[in-house]
């Protein structure tokens, strides 16, 4: 499996130049996206809206291509996401600046609205689908699974739903560190001097966004007060052992990020990728500071293949879809219907990093209080 960076980094000028000549183009013709009998996939609401699931297979084919964004092939098994519905569907998956961040997608359709090369879906942190559904930048669409995805994990509205979700966990190269870390207060100690990072900045990355939620959990906060995480990146940084340096697969590899922390099912999947090339990767959830979340599927209401757009939604959460990402050591939303169902893969549910306790969220009032409390003081915790 080839490495990319993760979805953390920010557009770099030559990407800003290429989605400036983007924004240039023609917005995709109606018709394309259209039944026999006028229905328009830009406007369903489901399936069994646009006429069943053949109707809406038939007028995705005609498209004929998916606009995506952010999506790296080795996160979360992404790689294998695309490929399954490329053959199921012969639909082209054409995947834009695969390492941008959650905050990058939205930039991306905020900018090119009515533009054929806008993304058509949007994966993101479950706080920016939140953002994004409040600027009215999302579509309404109910897959099929709707139903089963639990209440918490959805958009009353259907504009976003979470899709596969994991824990923060410490990652960390066993070669270059003495004693790998288990909690974020061993996180302090003295021996990590630089060692520390994070996948992203926590302004513009749901996974960044998460580790700082972690962080306070572990120092008395909570998921109302987001504020003794940026104190303790404060003190790493003044103590430091906090790196700028956004860690990636390569940063992972070279050596440059010894320490990680990040979504559990990436660890996880690094310590699987870097075995053959003896890095000695081990993933831990901190004791300390347990926090699950999810990422969230959502269409671009101005989606230039609208049909295209509520396939791929149905495809990945599909028990094959939802399986795929299960492989990626990432946790379906879909995970406790299917069990229930028979329809899980056990072999790649066993595989999952151990956790104990059940996972709770963070409301959408706590989430964008966070995400203030953080844009006002990210840049001054590790500035200096």
């Amino acid at each position: 499996m080839s490495l990319s960076l993760p979805r953390t980094a920010a557009l770099g000028v030559a990407t800003a130049l290429a989605l400036s000549a983007l924004s240039a183009c023609g917005a995709a013709p109606d018709d394309a996206a259209t039944t026999a009998d006028g229905k328009s996939a830009a406007t369903a609401t489901s399936a069994a809206d646009f006429g069943g699931m053949d109707a809406l297979v038939k007028v995705a084919r005609k498209e004929g291509t998916l606009n995506a964004i952010a999506l790296p092939r080795d996160w979360a098994n992404y790689g294998a996401l695309i490929d399954g519905f490329e053959k199921k569907y012969g639909i082209e998956v054409e995947v834009e600046n695969p390492d941008g961040s959650s905050q990058d997608e939205i930039n991306a359709v905020t900018s090119r609205k009515g533009q054929d090369r806008a993304p058509d879906v949007l994966d993101l942190g479950s706080s920016f689908a939140l953002s994004a559904a409040e600027q009215g930048l999302l579509a309404p669409y109910r897959v099929a699974a709707f139903d089963d995805i639990p209440e918490e994990q959805k958009d009353a509205k259907a504009r976003w739903y979470n899709d596969y979700g994991g824990y923060v966990s410490i990652g960390c190269d066993a070669a270059r560190v003495k004693k790998c870390p288990t909690t974020f207060q061993e996180l302090l100690d003295g021996e990590y001097k630089g060692q520390v990072a994070l996948n992203g900045n926590p302004t513009k990355s749901g996974s960044a966004f998460a580790g700082v939620y972690a962080a306070a959990l572990a120092g008395g906060g909570s998921f109302d007060d987001i504020q003794p995480g940026l104190d303790f990146f404060a003190e790493l940084k003044k103590n430091g052992n906090y790196t700028p340096v956004e860690s990636t697969p390569a940063t992972v590899e070279k050596g440059e990020t010894p320490i990680s922390i990040d979504w559990d099912y990436l660890n996880a999947g690094y310590a699987d990728e870097f075995k053959s090339k003896g890095v000695d990767w081990q993933v831990a959830v901190p004791t300390d500071g347990v926090f699950s979340q999810y990422y969230s599927q959502a269409i671009n209401k101005d989606a230039p293949h609208p049909a295209a757009a509520r396939l791929w939604q149905e495809y990945l959460y599909s028990a094959e879809g939802q399986n795929l990402w299960l492989k990626g050591y990432a946790r379906p939303a879909l995970m406790p219907a299917m069990e229930q169902a028979g329809t899980l893969d056990k072999t790649a549910a066993a595989k999952l990093p151990d956790v104990s306790g059940t996972p709770s969220f963070p409301t959408e009032a706590q989430q964008n209080e966070a995400k203030t409390v953080l844009g006002q003081g990210w840049a001054k915790a590790v500035s200096g």
